[in-house]
């Protein structure tokens, strides 16, 4: 590949669900390469798999890289030179490669059947040795193929991978070798017709002109397999960087199936317990008893996104963000997200930490990325998310508010700009926007919704006359006229000060009425917010209690 040739990389995800925060950095990792050289970022869904596409997920997978502010010059929904942009849409350019490989020699059908496959790889474990497809002397020829499709055998194509040393410059890594007969004939198109990912990749890459090839160091085994085939159809070969993995901040792979995981073990330590039976697990998710019992054993599929998270929402279980809609629907700006993301794996130099994605794009370049794989330190992004907050206008939060609220459905959901804004001011210093929901979603839920936390009802209420507070304060704030912070505030310390008692036993006993629990903003503000006539009906509702 020449160095004139324009700077053309691609994110080339696959519709089976939301975009993983691994995916998502390698296409920021993608779009900062290429708009710090002037070069175009390409969009193209990798959807030859359809047993596994997910129907929605193209929607989701772009709709999660809107949301972190990165656009795409080429794809499915802006169109482009270069497209069609799903391989589904591609299918004659891979039958016309495939058969120049056929024809030249490069590759050659094969017809072996799972069970003849699956012995022969139980005799190499046998023997104490790793299976490799051998490739027979006399290759099958295309009236073979004929005859072994009406026998109702299936059918692929094999690619002849040649018995030579071959090695890889990665941009990242330097030259990596691989040695003559490490790999196998692989297959290129499969019984259905369709190409695997590794031929399909291939073929797209030259017909969309891509000059450089950044993705994650899963796939650098892959690479050699790639280079072969490209020189086997003449194509040119693109500059390969090959980035380090995103784990755990244990050292674990991040994977969707942690959110499983987390979820399975709070429904189990449930039943360990005798609380929970998986007829219980059944009826909160909406799936039949067997469904429950095989996810119980590890079958992940058995559960969408809605049933897991039902799961746990009734066990109380936290699941763990893992793809870039779940911190979405968290209550992370994407801004922060983004920040975070590319310094996994990526140093601007310096300590440098906080920056925008325009400030990311003038500093980015390649001999800066790792070679050891990153942490996904949620404490970090937390941190890095609260520096956000802090620095946003109102107007900024109020838009990524709404946006949070539209995904994760909260009591917020409806207010007037006037209120989320003064809402949101009240909350200074939170987190994430579930901080927000958490301080004060209690005070917009209707009146007879709230729940009561039971340890704050006996601590407070019972043990430490909560209850007689209420009632001694009830008529003060009946015939309070101004109902405004400062004038509420002015009422209770005059309370307190007759009384013989401290504020916090007066607000606290206020917090648990008209919350249910002992957190809200400031008691003055937090009964102007709610408003005088549904204070009083929370304050009744709480008394209520005590009578029952």
């Amino acid at each position: 590949m020449s160095s004139a040739d324009p700077i053309r990389v691609r994110f080339a995800p696959s519709p089976t669900g939301y975009l993983h925060v691994g995916g998502a950095r390698t296409a920021l990792f993608n779009w900062l390469f290429a708009r710090r050289n002037d070069g175009q970022f390409i969009i193209r869904i990798e959807d030859t798999d359809i047993d596994r596409n997910i129907p929605g997920a193209e929607e989701k997978l772009l709709a999660d890289l809107r949301w972190l502010g990165l656009q795409w010059d080429e794809g499915p929904d802006v169109g482009g030179d270069r497209g069609p942009y799903r391989q589904s849409e591609r299918r004659a350019l891979y039958d016309e490669a495939a058969d120049r490989l056929l024809k030249s020699g490069h590759a050659y059908y094969a017809f072996d059947t799972a069970e003849e496959l699956n012995a022969k790889r139980k005799d190499a474990e046998t023997r104490g040795t790793v299976f490799k497809y051998q490739r027979p002397k006399k290759l099958p020829t295309a009236a073979d193929a004929d005859r072994a499709r009406e026998q109702g055998k299936p059918v692929v194509v094999r690619f002849k991978v040649p018995d030579e040393a071959i090695t890889i410059h990665d941009e990242i890594l330097g030259d990596v070798s691989f040695a003559a007969g490490e790999l196998e004939d692989l297959v290129i198109v499969k019984s259905n017709g369709w190409p695997t990912y590794h031929f399909a990749v291939v073929v797209d890459d030259e017909h969309m002109r891509i000059s450089h090839v950044l993705r994650a160091q899963e796939h650098l085994m892959n690479t050699p397999k790639h280079v072969f085939i490209m020189r086997a159809l003449g194509y040119r070969v693109p500059k390969f960087a090959h980035m380090p993995l995103v784990f755990n901040i244990d050292g674990t792979k991040m994977s969707k199936r942690d959110k499983h995981k987390v979820v399975r073990a709070s429904v189990k330590d449930l039943m360990k317990k005798a609380k929970w039976t998986v007829n219980d697990l059944s009826r909160a998710v909406g799936c039949s008893v067997e469904s429950a019992e095989r996810w119980l054993d590890k079958v992940d599929g058995e559960f969408d996104a809605s049933q897991l998270s039902a799961a746990a929402m009734t066990t109380g279980a936290i699941i763990p963000e893992i793809d870039v809609h779940d911190f979405r629907a968290a209550g992370y700006l994407p801004e922060a997200v983004l920040n975070f993301l590319a310094l996994i794996g990526w140093s601007p130099g310096g300590d440098r930490e906080i920056m925008s994605l325009e400030e990311m794009r003038g500093l980015f370049s390649i001999d800066r990325i790792n070679k050891t794989p990153g942490r996904f330190d949620r404490d970090k992004l937390l941190s890095i998310n609260t520096t956000y907050v802090g620095a946003a206008s109102p107007e900024r939060l109020r838009a990524a508010y709404r946006d949070y609220a539209a995904v994760a459905g909260t009591p917020l959901s409806g207010l007037d700009d006037a209120t989320l804004d003064h809402a949101l001011k009240l909350c200074k210093g939170f987190r994430t926007f579930r901080d927000v929901d958490a301080k004060v979603g209690p005070l917009f839920l209707p009146d007879d919704i709230v729940m009561f936390d039971a340890d704050a009802v006996a601590k407070v209420m019972e043990k430490k006359g909560g209850y007689g507070i209420l009632e001694k304060l009830t008529p003060v704030l009946t015939g309070l006229a101004d109902w405004t912070p400062a004038a509420i505030d002015g009422a209770l310390k005059a309370f307190c000060e007759a009384n013989g008692v401290k504020l916090n036993d007066v607000a606290q006993p206020l917090r648990i009425a008209i919350t249910g629990r002992t957190v809200s903003p400031a008691i003055g503000e937090s009964l102007a917010l709610l408003g005088k006539p549904r204070t009083m009906v929370r304050i009744q509702q709480c008394l209520a209690r005590r009578a029952a």
